[in-house]
């Protein structure tokens, strides 16, 4: 990864968390409804994972916890922000929501709300490519809880059987909503788990954009070459509660201190600032520049944008509706 990639990825990076947080000021000023799923600490997962991907030409499917991968794959940030403001003008027109970005056009087959719900997908996705002898690869990112899902084995039983290129990306942040995943999951390391279904894994620091890019790079290789099924296991940690009804009492404020050290963007630019890659000067300059962007072009954007039309009401509700069944433009 030369130094103008790692410079691109620390933006990418620092814009996802500064959306992310506008986001949660925007949930508050309630332009912003609905359940709402943010992903600060968790960015060295998506940019580690689809940096070395090929974006664009390999399918990604993942849950509810979506807008940073869906940007990462190509989804205009003022088409996802005004999805979450319910406007005409975002990535569903205004009728999916936080939960529910997609992005077709670039691949990115959308954010799931049912636990467990992009397993099946993944492979069946994965399976559709098998078929017409692509190239591609389907990556599903999902989350330490939703491996408890009778989901999860059926679909890595299947992806192993019928040797389908599929990546399974777990985001490993220790919880499922408060719930600690020592008390839930008999298997902590979720990586060992997939041995049953003789699946090569991997776990790697989820922090450290490099170190996933890395294990990444390996992992995409492995199932791209046609040996099948891959899962890489992530360890990761989100520094909000798990929605914004998340009060957020029932983790030790130590455990949150200690992850707070490992914060991956802050880690990330204090490793290019030390081979001189960056100046404290120049992170500063970014970060301005995103804060502007943010808030003069995407927001503005999404408050300027038109609510859903009446005609949208059972556009999409009836099959004879339907665009892209009947044939008809979009």
């Amino acid at each position: 990864m030369n130094s103008d990639v790692k410079k691109r990825l620390l933006r990418e990076m620092l814009f996802a968390r500064r959306f992310e947080e506008r986001c949660y000021e925007a949930y508050v000023e309630r332009k912003i409804g609905g359940f709402l799923h943010l992903y600060p600490g968790e960015e060295a997962c998506a940019h580690g994972v689809l940096e070395a991907a090929n974006c664009g030409h390999d399918y990604v499917i993942t849950s509810y916890r979506d807008h940073v991968h869906a940007i990462k794959c190509g989804v205009d940030p003022k088409a996802v922000m005004a999805e979450l403001f319910a406007k005409e003008a975002g990535c569903c027109k205004g009728l999916g929501g936080s939960m529910h970005i997609f992005g077709v056009e670039h691949r990115f087959m959308g954010g799931y709300a049912l636990v467990g719900g992009p397993f099946p997908l993944a492979a069946g996705i994965a399976k559709g490519i098998q078929m017409k002898k692509g190239n591609e690869i389907c990556i599903c990112f999902l989350g330490d809880a939703a491996n408890n899902q009778g989901t999860f084995h059926e679909s890595l039983n299947m992806a192993k059987l019928w040797n389908l290129p599929v990546l399974y990306v777990c985001e490993n942040n220790l919880y499922g909503i408060g719930t600690r995943i020592d008390r839930s999951t008999a298997v902590v390391d979720q990586y060992k788990r997939v041995s049953s279904y003789n699946i090569p894994s991997n776990q790697v620091n989820g922090q450290d954009v490099e170190l996933v890019y890395e294990a990444a790079t390996q992992a995409i290789e492995h199932v791209r070459s046609g040996k099948g099924p891959y899962f890489l296991e992530l360890m990761t940690y989100r520094f909000r509660g798990h929605s914004m009804s998340d009060s957020n009492a029932y983790r030790p404020k130590n455990e949150e201190r200690v992850w707070g050290k490992r914060d991956p963007v802050i880690m990330f630019r204090d490793r290019l600032i030390e081979t001189g890659e960056i100046t404290q000067e120049d992170f500063k300059n970014m970060d301005n520049e995103i804060l502007e962007e943010i808030e003069q072009e995407i927001i503005r954007f999404a408050d300027e944008s038109q609510e859903p039309s009446m005609e949208l009401l059972d556009k999409y509700v009836l099959v004879e509706n339907d665009p892209y069944v009947t044939g008809g433009s979009r």
